[in-house]
């Protein structure tokens, strides 16, 4: 499913927004939600636990500006798209610091939203959310790669870190975990640094020689005889979010 996260303090402008939004949900046929945020601080506590495929944000806010909060929304995901919106056109340079999709002078158009959301939907890349289902006691749990931030193999069987920090464990594999991580390592964001684990990349704070540091805090250690392999994996991967 789509996620659409609008940021912006002035109220009437947040609802406007987010109706002409609803409108053009509804006009395409596709699987989307969204969330509406009226300060910047509500949404980077979000983004702690949630992701987005599409920000809107407006830049001029009060304590934080949108430019600032784009710049953490990169430092989490590359491949989200950002719309910024706002009264003041001088800002326009400024804001293509964080390789934002488009840039929308206020009052909002809804030719020019609608024009800027049909770009960004085409660019979100739905192949890669992947799905997996999985056997737990009392029945099975369908996970997106998106909700993935690591998977580790412990006491023949898989337990899953999600991003908000729930684990999910499944019950004994019926096959080594190197064929239960197949499905997830299709998706270009995972990688299997060591025998018993597979994380997603774009989750990563940094890259240590002695493993990959989480955002939220987990630890996935590199296996020493793969450390150059997937110290190039990881760095392309950074490379290619950037280009992107």
């Amino acid at each position: 499913m789509l996620r659409i996260a609008i940021c912006d303090d002035q109220l009437r402008e947040l609802d406007i927004i987010s109706e002409y939004i609803k409108e053009y949900i509804n006009i395409h046929p596709c699987e989307a939600e969204m969330k509406k945020f009226a300060h910047p601080d509500t949404l980077l506590t979000a983004i702690e636990t949630e992701s987005f495929h599409i920000y809107i944000l407006d830049i001029v806010m009060p304590m934080f500006s949108g430019l600032e909060l784009g710049q953490s929304i990169r430092r989490i995901s590359r491949e989200a798209q950002i719309i910024y919106i706002t009264t003041e056109p001088g800002y326009a340079l400024d804001a293509y610091a964080v390789n934002p999709l488009h840039y929308l002078i206020k009052p909002v158009e809804k030719k020019a939203l609608f024009s800027a959301l049909e770009l960004a939907f085409s660019k979100v890349d739905f192949g890669r959310e992947i799905t997996v289902t999985v056997k737990i006691k009392g029945g099975l749990r369908t996970l997106s790669t998106g909700q993935i931030a690591c998977c580790e193999y412990k006491n023949h069987a898989a337990r899953y870190t999600l991003i908000g920090g729930e684990h999910v464990e499944t019950t004994t594999l019926a096959c080594s975990f190197a064929e239960h991580i197949a499905p997830l390592l299709r998706d270009v964001r995972f990688l299997s640094p060591h025998v018993s684990f597979a994380l997603n990349m774009s989750r990563v704070e940094k890259l240590a020689r002695e493993g990959f540091y989480l955002r939220d805090g987990s630890f996935v250690p590199v296996s020493a005889r793969q450390y150059a392999a997937v110290r190039n994996d990881y760095l392309n991967y950074r490379l290619s979010r950037v280009e992107n």
